[in-house]
């Protein structure tokens, strides 16, 4: 039997596979970067070893530093959670030839399933169905495609293609993402079904031929090809597809003799229909991120499943068919109206209700950084029906609070709100085609003023509680008033950057807002009468910063300084870095003549590429940057200088 694990990964998962170690008795064993070492995973750990360095390719991708530390600390098992080196085939050998148990499948069948090419063929033998065409031969009519890459996931090296005159550079692009990501340059195109679904089946099998179908779940719900909202089963699936669906899966199974846990995935076409198509898309070798929403609604663990079939033992019966419904929502530290640039920095308060699942990587006073993903946390609701769960997740969320980066907090509501997701016309483009809408501020202007009000509150009753002198004077008090005291804040988000001005008077029994009345103020609490309804706000007022948590969500305020630092100020035209980032590129060179789109400058942070292009046509007047070289959030890239001719272009 095995009796102490380590797991080759990180943050979120690695805290989930701990917790299934410690409930089956066996040790755990963490390896570390150094930016995760007072991550929690590595605290919740029975041993951790420290992998020097902090990006990937120096530490979670050194498979042979990993199995070392398995050796040092006595494992004699390493599960490898998702992503990283859970889907090599050789880091499977290498765990295997140093007498170590690997909790996952085989070697060759990961080998024959990392490839998507290898893959498509070996599923079309065994009688599952595929999309295919060849890009060489690809036809006008063919569009739109989309170009993949063939050893990777996670939208990476993927791109669509709906001009045929595009595809030669679209895989040029998409190959060389994919070598920098995946250290394969292969790519390989299908059509593309925009508003088709993506549906997935669990499968478990062990070495004794048992084969369990796990139910299936819907994976929709996309951004750049990347998961956002999970769950099971399937709604709106109809039984003809349903079964066709998880006899494919079974036949997947089957044609690589599969082991342990792994997802088939689809593209299904009219899945409500009797008539619809399912179309296998790749074979995920590994335990899925969206796992939870299975083992919600089977009341298994397919975490302790994996480590009883890597010690060879039988499963049993299948399960049962899902009891309820479960929908899971994958918590990014991104911001989703400026095109999904990841955030950085310290998270202060990081709180979800407890009456819903949570698979977090963070916690409060946890450090978001620039070399991984940008995946906070999974929050995942069971109920009774769909209807239930989603009612149950939506109010989770609302009570949820999150302070210290931006996050796609606010556009996960709005998703669960939305008519047609509740509904289940759901689809892998209606993410697009809603973007706009689930991007819009979800508190409207009275209720950020109401915020307003409580964060400049609590700042007065701090200033009071603070003082050191005429301490038991009222806050705000005038020996001779004349007008209330304002406080003037800035709210930004990816779009705008808005400034609110509240006033005040001494005991706060005047103020700018009507219909208002002030129950009760302190430096952490604020309690107002809102039109005869009573409304609190919890407030942490910190060094430039100020969180509110209201009835309605949450927001971070910024005091606005009364005086500006020159030092501040930067040049117009400048580009600015959105976060901290390496420089991938510089497309340009001092001097040289700009058009609006323009590339400028390539970045990378959290395993993801950010052009930054010339926001309008100029010569570039000031270049800062060279590849290679690391910046910080804010700092200035490049300058455009509009030149005379752009601004008098047209005119007579």
């Amino acid at each position: 039997m095995i009796t102490s694990i380590l797991v080759a990964n990180r943050g979120e998962i690695a805290r989930r596979v701990f917790r299934t170690c410690r409930e089956l008795g066996i040790r755990t064993v963490a390896v570390h970067s150094d930016a995760d070492a007072g991550a929690p995973f590595v605290r919740e750990a029975d041993l951790a070893v420290r992998l020097p360095g902090n990006a990937p390719t120096d530490t979670y991708l050194r498979g042979d530093l990993v199995i070392a530390a398995a050796l040092k600390a006595g494992a004699d098992a390493i599960h490898p959670g998702y992503g990283f080196l859970s889907e090599n085939a050789d880091f499977a050998r290498a765990v295997i030839d140093a007498g170590l148990t690997w909790i996952g499948p085989a070697p060759e069948t990961i080998d024959a399933m990392g490839s998507k090419i290898r893959a498509k063929e070996l599923m079309a033998a065994g009688g599952v169905p595929i999309l295919s065409v060849d890009a060489e031969a690809a036809r006008a009519e063919d569009f739109p495609l989309l170009v993949k890459a063939s050893a990777g996931g996670g939208g990476r090296g993927m791109r669509v293609v709906t001009d045929p005159a595009d595809l030669e550079g679209e895989l040029a692009a998409a190959g060389a993402e994919a070598l920098s990501t995946f250290g394969d340059a292969t790519v390989f195109v299908e059509p593309y079904l925009p508003t088709a679904r993506h549906i997935e089946v669990q499968v478990m099998a062990d070495t004794h031929g048992t084969c369990w179908v796990v139910g299936d779940r819907d994976c929709s719900i996309q951004r750049r090809h990347q998961k956002v909202v999970e769950e099971a089963p399937a709604p709106a699936v109809s039984d003809p597809v349903r079964t066709a669906l998880h006899d494919a899966a079974r036949a997947a199974v089957k044609a690589v003799d599969y082991v342990g846990a792994g997802t088939v995935e689809f593209l299904v076409a009219d899945a409500h229909l009797d008539t619809g198509k399912a179309y296998f898309l790749e074979m995920n070798t590994r335990l899925q991120v969206e796992h939870p929403v299975t083992e919600e609604v089977f009341g298994i663990d397919l975490v302790a499943e994996q480590i009883r079939v890597a010690e060879g033992a039988q499963l049993g019966e299948e399960p049962a068919g899902p009891r309820g419904h479960s929908i899971e929502v994958r918590l990014y530290a991104e911001d989703p109206a400026d095109d999904w640039q990841p955030q950085t920095g310290t998270v202060r308060t990081f709180e979800v209700p407890h009456d819903v699942r949570v698979d977090s990587g963070v916690e409060s006073g946890s450090v978001v950084g620039i070399h991984y993903d940008a995946m906070l946390a999974k929050v995942v609701a069971h109920g009774a029906d769909r209807a239930t769960a989603l009612r149950k997740l939506g109010d989770a969320l609302r009570r949820t609070r999150i302070h210290g980066v931006s996050t796609n907090l606010d556009f996960l509501r709005s998703i669960l709100a939305d008519e047609e997701f509740a509904a289940a016309r759901i689809h892998t483009a209606l993410l697009d085609e809603r973007l706009a809408e689930w991007t819009k501020p979800s508190l409207d202007e009275r209720a950020v003023r109401l915020t307003a009000l409580a964060a400049a509150l609590a700042e007065a009753t701090t200033a009071t509680a603070n003082a050191t002198v005429l301490g038991r004077i009222p806050t705000a008090f005038r020996n001779v008033p004349s007008q209330p005291r304002t406080r003037t804040y800035v709210l930004s988000t990816s779009s705008r950057t808005d400034e609110l001005t509240v006033s005040y008077s001494a005991g706060f029994v005047q103020h700018d807002l009507e219909g208002v009345t002030v129950v009760e103020a302190s430096p952490t609490r604020v309690v107002l009468d809102v039109d005869g309804i009573t409304e609190t706000y919890e407030v942490l007022v910190g060094d430039g910063w100020v969180d509110v948590d209201g009835p309605d969500g949450s927001i971070t305020l910024t005091p606005a300084p009364r005086f500006v630092d020159p030092a501040d100020v930067v040049a117009e035209g400048s580009l600015l870095a959105p976060m901290p980032a390496a420089v991938i590129s510089v497309a340009v060179a001092d001097g040289q003549h700009v058009s609006k789109g323009d590339v400028v400058v390539v970045l990378e942070a959290m395993k993801m590429q950010h052009t930054i292009t010339a926001p309008t046509d100029g010569v570039v007047s000031e270049l800062s940057v060279t590849p290679g070289s690391q910046v910080e959030s804010g700092a200035v890239l490049a300058v455009i200088h509009v030149s005379t001719s752009s601004t008098n272009e047209g005119t007579s």
